[in-house]
This record gives C-alpha cells, sequence and structure tokens, in this order.
C-alpha cells in the first residue's frame, strides 16, 4: 500500500497540473473548481483502486480517463444549460483515450498565465497557481508563507471568484502584454522553488520534488518562442545552481550543512552544467533582471573551488545591483540581509552588525528566523559569543524547520561554552 500511495503521490505531484489545466481548458475557467476537485477524486480513486488490481499499464491516462469521466458526470447533474452541458462533453470525450492524452503543455501555460493575471491580487496569484499548477495542498501553502490555512483558503476563494467575476481567459496573453505577465508567472514558480529548497516548517529542510516541479514548469516557458526569453533562462539558472548544492545541505542524520562547510565534491554537475548553459543564454538582449543577478551570485558560488575562494567582492557588487533594481523607498529586506553575509566576508563583521542591527530596527523581518540567526554569526564571528547567544535563542522561538532548529541548538550551546568563565 505505501509503495502505490508513493506512487499516486509522485503522479500528483508531475501530472495534476496538467489534468487540471487541460480539464480547465474544456471546462472553462469560471469551473476550476470542478477541475480540481475531480483531479482529486481521480488521485483517491487510484490509492483505493490500484492496491487491490494493480498498477494499470498507463497510470497517467487511467487518470486522465477517472477525471475525465467524473467531470462528465458532474456536467450532467450540475446545473448547466443542455447546450453549455452538450459544448463541455464534446470537449471532453475526444480526450478520453488510452493513449493518455492529457493535455499539450502549453494548457499548463495557459493555466500558468490565467491564474497570474495582473488584474488578481499578487498573494490570490501566488496561492491560486501553487494549487492549481503545482498541485500543492492549502497546508503546503500556508507554511511557506506564514499563514494560517484558513486564511489560504479564504485567498483562494476570493481569487476564484475574481477569475469568474472578471471573465479572464484560459489563454495566453497577447504579445504586448506578456512581458508584464510573465514577471507574474516567474514569481510563483521562484516561490515554489524556494519552499522546495528551504522549506518554513516540518522535518526536512529540502523538498527536491517542489524544486523539480518549479524547473519543469519553467522549463515549458522555453518550448514557446513567446515566452522563450532571456528572463526566463535567467530564472532557470539561478534554479538550476541553487538545486545542484541540495545533496551537501544535509548531513548523515539530517542536520543542516552550511555553505561554508559543505563537500563541494557532492554537488550536482548535471544541474550545475544546466545552470552555466542557462546562464550563458540569459545574456541575450538587454534586459536585466533580479534573475539575473541572483543567478551570476549563485555562478560565483558553483565555480568557486572553496568558500575561501570564492569572489566576495563579485557577489558583494550583484547584491549591490539587486538593491538599485528595488525601489528606493521599499529595498528588499532579505536582500539587505544577504548582503550582510558578503559584506563580512569584504569588510569584516562589525561593518555587517550595523547594517543588520538598521535592518532589525526597520521591523521588516520580525517573524524572520534568519535575521537573528544572521546576526548571532555575525557577533560570533566577531569574537562575541555572549552577544551571540541570546540571538541563536531568539531565532529559536521563530517557525523553521528541524534541520534549521538543531544547527541553531548546537549554535546556541557553543557560544554559551565560549562565554562561560
Amino acid at each position: 500500500m505505501s509503495e502505490v500511495a508513493g506512487h499516486v503521490d509522485h503522479l500528483f505531484r508531475r501530472e495534476a497540473g496538467r489534468l487540471v489545466a487541460a480539464l480547465t481548458r474544456a471546462l472553462g475557467p469560471e469551473h476550476l473548481d470542478l477541475a480540481e476537485d475531480v483531479v482529486h477524486e481521480a488521485m483517491f480513486a487510484a490509492l483505493r483502486t490500484w492496491p487491490v488490481r494493480g498498477l494499470p499499464d498507463d497510470p497517467v491516462a487511467w487518470l486522465a480517463r477517472a477525471a475525465r469521466n467524473r467531470a462528465l458526470d458532474e456536467v450532467r447533474h450540475r446545473a448547466m444549460t443542455e447546450r453549455t452541458a452538450e459544448a463541455v462533453a464534446r470537449r471532453l470525450a475526444p480526450r478520453a483515450s488510452p493513449a493518455g492524452d492529457e493535455g499539450p503543455p502549453d494548457d499548463v501555460l495557459r493555466m500558468l498565465f490565467m491564474g497570474c493575471h495582473p488584474a488578481l491580487p499578487r498573494d490570490g496569484r501566488l496561492a491560486l497557481t501553487l494549487k492549481a499548477v503545482a498541485g500543492l495542498g492549502v497546508g503546503e501553502i500556508a507554511r511557506a508563507f506564514l499563514l494560517t490555512p484558513d486564511a489560504v483558503a479564504q485567498r483562494l476563494v476570493r481569487t476564484k471568484r475574481l477569475v469568474r467575476e472578471l471573465g479572464i481567459a484560459f489563454e495566453l496573453p497577447p504579445p504586448a502584454e506578456l512581458p508584464a505577465r510573465l514577471d507574474a508567472v516567474l514569481e510563483v514558480l521562484y516561490a515554489l522553488f524556494n519552499e522546495g529548497h528551504v522549506a518554513h516548517a516540518g522535518e526536512d529542510l529540502v523538498r527536491p520534488d517542489l524544486c523539480d516541479d518549479a524547473l519543469r514548469l519553467a522549463g515549458l516557458l522555453t518550448a514557446l518562442p513567446a515566452t522563450d526569453r532571456p528572463e526566463v533562462h535567467a530564472a532557470l539558472a539561478l534554479m538550476h545552481l541553487v538545486r545542484a548544492r541540495q545533496p551537501a545541505r544535509t548531513g548523515p542524520t539530517g542536520e543542516l550543512v552550511p555553505l561554508a562547510d559543505q563537500d563541494r565534491a557532492a554537488w550536482d554537475r548535471a544541474h550545475l552544467a544546466r545552470g552555466l548553459r542557462h546562464l550563458a543564454r540569459s545574456a541575450a538582449g538587454d534586459v536585466l533582471t533580479r534573475y539575473h543577478l541572483e543567478a551570476e551570485i549563485a555562478a560565483c558560488h558553483a565555480t568557486a573551488p572553496s568558500d575561501a575562494a570564492t569572489d566576495w567582492p563579485r557577489i558583494l557588487d550583484r547584491y549591490d545591483a539587486l538593491l538599485a533594481l528595488s525601489p528606493p523607498w521599499a529595498p528588499s529586506p532579505v536582500v539587505t540581509l544577504n548582503r550582510a553575509v558578503a559584506l563580512a566576508r569584504v569588510a569584516g563583521p562589525a561593518a555587517a552588525i550595523a547594517e543588520v542591527e538598521r535592518l532589525r530596527a526597520g521591523g521588516a523581518l520580525d517573524r524572520y528566523h534568519l535575521l537573528p540567526a544572521t546576526l548571532a554569526a555575525l557577533w560570533d564571528q566577531a569574537g562575541a559569543p555572549a552577544r551571540a547567544a541570546p540571538l541563536y535563542a531568539e531565532a529559536l522561538t521563530l517557525p523553521c524547520t528541524t534541520p534549521e532548529r538543531r544547527l541553531l541548538e548546537a549554535r546556541l550551546a557553543r557560544a554559551r561554552r565560549r562565554e562561560a568563565p
């Protein structure tokens, strides 16, 4: 049973977005809830049926047929006009074939762009796309953005209502609208990748399945000429280069291994190579985005033979350029925090401590455990364990993963030992 459940979960991660997108194309965006519901019901049916009857020859085709059949039943029973029901049935029926054709990749792209429509609020775009396209549950989305499941559920209800009320179409935007709409899509995909790279809660530091989902969806953007753009390659470069480090980010017992202490020989060479190829392709044209700059930073780490040999002045310069991209009245607090780490390697911990203290006074990262943790590490570097210890303790009061908690506890214990007379 556990083997079948694992297989269904893997399929759900890989195929749910495609199945929902294909059904949404047939049913219309106003029936997105129905599309999601029948896909979930197909997954539950697989969990009930496959342990008894065995895995079908083509599991994806089985799920596609089950979802379509359930959608057809719902169409016939819901209060749709006869003409509407017949039209939907015609759009669904040709796809109920043994070949398992659950919709072309551009269906998923249409879903991405529909969910990221600029008329929808940003938080709603993120929640809707992560659920409908990436298959994340309400609880996972809540953890990713430090919200309650009820708050996420309410966002989803409001956003789907807006899709219906505004008549947002299931289509790719016209060329003139593409750049602005593409920014929103990349933002969602990077949010998905980040939740996989550093989960906000739970036993696991890394969720490779979510990272790979983000890479797969971003890769679809390069399949269409209209979305095969430098900023997409920059985002793919960044994600591949960061994904490459994941095998070395945790130790044998699941403990977090900081970048400086990682075994670089364990980094994934295939992801590194893909990242550098996409970085080269991102240089076409004259566009410069945050993804270009963050990918350059990741490349500095990826190509350095050791932490000591890393080009920290170059990294600091790229962080300065990142801040320059932000509005002067709203600099990114996370970028400012990351810049402080690079500043410490270039100018020493004292300069970085002053930067982080100013950031701390602003209050923008009050619930972010890495703010006090970074400040604690800087005081440790400055030889002041008495200043570091209470900051490590503060970080432990904030949400973080179990591997991060273990590292913070170890650093707190070490700081207390060093400060003891």
